[in-house]
């Protein structure tokens, strides 16, 4: 079965990558080592021996965010797809050596991206919804959601699924990929100036265990613990060096 349209990886970008280690470690039970790239800090997180999400240091300085990577079947293809559908390329495709072949875009309201064609056509253990530390869901903060999935749609073959009206701050649009919830979208209330983004979940045993730990260790909560349809509940946050990410996960 085809991997495209998953999501596939999660990186993470700072200049310190060792806070980063002591910040999500203790959070999402992750591990680390180093990638092995000569020249190159790249560090990969992993959860009970799967690997989940990699740390990058840039080198230069940069906004620290989270990255959700989406697989595809040809990388090529793909990024001149999402280019004639009005995406910006920020890094042309290329091969990482035993990973795949990547690129890195920006859709056409401004959230960045990655696309990733694995060299076995597996997406990875990085997103699997049924497992702590794990990727768990995908939100799309966009000035205009609207055209956003439809962006998405044609790119990854995303289906709409249920719409829920949050009242004044607009409709909150789940989208699926091969019949089963990913994601959701959403408009931008109170961001006003923000540029998108896309906001990583990962999940955990508890989101209220989870926010008393983010506090502890330096994070900052922005919203939560809260229940949402479903009866899941999300904490959403900031690393102590400003990176957006969530949790979800039990009461």
């Amino acid at each position: 079965m085809s991997c495209h349209g998953s999501p596939c990886w999660y990186e993470l970008t700072t200049r310190d990558t060792d806070a980063a280690r002591a910040f999500y470690g203790p959070l999402l039970g992750w591990t680390f080592r180093d990638a092995g790239m000569e020249g190159f800090d790249y560090g990969l997180a992993l959860k009970d021996g799967a690997m989940v999400a990699g740390l990058m240091d840039p080198g230069e300085p940069m906004p620290e965010f989270w990255m959700t990577c989406f697989a595809v079947e040809r990388c090529d293809d793909a990024v001149a797809q999402a280019e004639a559908l009005g995406a910006q390329i920020h890094r042309a495709p290329e091969d990482i050596p035993g990973t795949g072949r990547f690129a890195i875009l920006a859709d056409p309201q401004g959230a960045v991206f990655g696309l990733l064609a694995p060299q076995d056509q597996q997406a990875g253990e990085a997103f699997d919804q049924q497992k702590p530390g794990h990727g768990n869901w995908h939100e799309l903060h966009s000035t205009d959601p609207v055209a956003g999935f439809a962006f998405y749609a044609a790119l990854l073959g995303w289906s709409a699924s249920d719409a829920m009206d949050m009242g004044a701050d607009g409709k909150y649009q789940l989208f699926a990929r091969q019949g089963r919830d990913i994601g959701g979208m959403m408009g931008m209330p109170g961001m006003e100036g923000a540029p998108p983004f896309w906001l990583p979940y990962f999940g955990v045993e508890s989101a209220g265990a989870a926010r008393a730990r983010i506090l502890e260790l330096g994070g900052t909560v922005l919203h939560g613990p809260a229940e949402v349809p479903g009866g899941a509940w999300i904490t959403m946050a900031t690393d102590p060096r400003g990176a957006r990410f969530a949790v979800v996960g039990g009461e």
